[in-house]
């Protein structure tokens, strides 16, 4: 089932080459990817924010583009049940030990009598040592509840040049050595390998060869920031799986070696996401329009607070709706739309309320540019204010450049970036201008003169 869910969602063209960000400058990754997973959830790497494909969950509507795709959700979000219970599995096998020496202090405990006083000394009850067991659980099952799986898909044939592996020769890489980014601290990663092998692969695995067999897909390990000890190169065939448990992934990197064959893989992870769901950035808003109060009569808008704190608070929640989000969101174009349109009202309320944040932002300058306001304590709402938009118009102008960037112009005519927000000077809808150089140099000579 899921190796043809791979297969729709490839003939869907439901995988894209993505736009990441490296030491400033902007890359095509060779790979091309898709991230499945629960509504509303985002996985974000080098500079880059994923969205999720939301995989058929209880009380979410979510209409796919076609039956095949959502069967293609569905195989992977079984992949993924399958795959926790085989990470819990591995895990209690590696903690084994440490658990038997928990259950043994129990029985000693049941079936001797210790004095009272020995009891106090610190030997381990049963009712600690089943907390104890009952923590550990606990924390197999946050480390290995995967919220959602990246997808994978590379044919090195098509690929017009492919890096070799620098430090042990072992061929052409896929993807370089690296750390997964944005995991559960010790949480475990598990990934499945399809590659569609064929004679190429046949043809070679005949043939005695000394080293790693180029015509396979191979996972590489090494100890990181390490290239004296030697590395491990291990062959990955149609249908196998491998976790990557505990701490494996903070003290080793790896790398993906490319074989002759198309090949997919899901990998399935422990996102961090206190800061990447939608849920969460909703609450962020619903915090910042807290501020925001409209009068019955006139209803006209105003502000409830000019305290600095909470200036300062709203600006940065604004500040964080428009380039974590919506600018990540657009700039990967329409490509979402291939497999489902759930994010398209989500990030439409988004945008509501980043534009009622626009209205606050002007409120605020308008209130501090009164000449009665500039001394005292609106200075440092002034300071305050100037640190976050001039952030703005910086963050503003590279995202602007990264949408015309010679790797943007490179995409698919419906995977290209879109610059969203935009708008010119003369939108009357828009209470402040797209570029904030103008208003940073007025706060700026309101500082001088408070100074």
């Amino acid at each position: 089932m899921v190796q043809e869910g791979f297969l729709t969602l490839r003939e869907h063209d439901c995988f894209f080459q993505d736009l990441v960000r490296i030491k400033g400058r902007d890359f095509v990754t060779p790979v091309s990817r898709i991230l499945i997973g629960n509504p509303g959830c985002t996985y974000k790497y080098l500079n880059t924010r994923l969205f999720t494909v939301p995989w058929p969950t209880e009380g979410y509507d979510i209409k796919y583009c076609s039956p095949q795709v959502h069967d293609a959700c569905k195989a992977l979000i079984r992949l993924n049940d399958y795959l926790h219970i085989e990470a819990v599995k591995a895990l209690q096998g590696q903690n084994l030990l440490e658990t038997k020496e928990i259950k043994d202090t129990t029985v000693t405990d049941r079936e001797q009598n210790f004095p009272t006083s020995l009891m106090e000394k610190g030997s381990v009850s049963k009712d600690q040592s089943i907390c104890v067991l009952e923590d550990n659980y606990i924390s197999l099952k946050n480390r290995t509840s995967y919220n959602l799986t990246l997808l994978n898909y590379m044919d090195p044939l098509q690929m017009l040049y492919l890096k070799q592996e620098p430090y042990f020769g072992m061929g052409n890489m896929a993807v370089s050595w690296h750390h997964d980014e944005n995991l559960v601290e010790r949480s475990t990663v598990a990934v499945y390998s399809y590659s569609c092998e064929g004679s190429a692969v046949e043809e070679s695995s005949k043939q005695n060869q000394k080293g790693r067999d180029p015509a396979f897909w191979h996972v590489g390990l090494k100890v990181a920031w390490d290239i004296e000890t030697p590395g491990l190169a291990i062959p990955l065939h149609q249908g196998d799986f491998y976790l990557m448990l505990d701490d494996l992934n903070l003290t080793h990197q790896h790398c993906v070696l490319a074989g002759f064959s198309p090949r997919f893989s899901s990998t399935h992870r422990v996102a961090e996401c206190s800061r990447g769901t939608l849920e969460y950035i909703l609450g962020r808003c619903e915090l910042a329009l807290q501020n925001l109060q409209t009068d019955s009569d006139s209803m006209v808008l105003s502000l409830k607070s000019l305290e600095t704190a909470v200036i300062k608070q709203v600006e940065e929640i604004h500040n964080e709706v428009e380039f974590e989000w919506l600018r990540q969101f657009w700039f990967q174009g329409k490509r979402y739309l291939k497999c489902t349109d759930w994010w398209l009202k989500p990030m439409a309320k988004l945008e509501e309320f980043w534009r009622k944040m626009e209205i606050m932002t002007s409120l605020v300058l308008s209130e501090v540019g009164k000449e009665e306001q500039i001394e005292g304590q609106h200075k440092e709402t002034i300071s305050c204010l100037l640190l976050v938009l001039t952030e703005r118009q910086r963050l503003r102008e590279e995202w602007t450049a990264r949408c015309q960037s010679e790797a943007a112009e490179s995409l698919p005519e419906d995977q290209k970036p879109e610059c969203h927000p935009f708008w010119t000077d003369d939108d009357c809808n828009m209470p402040l201008p797209y570029d904030l150089e103008e208003v940073i140099a007025k706060l700026q000579n309101l500082v001088q003169r408070v100074d």
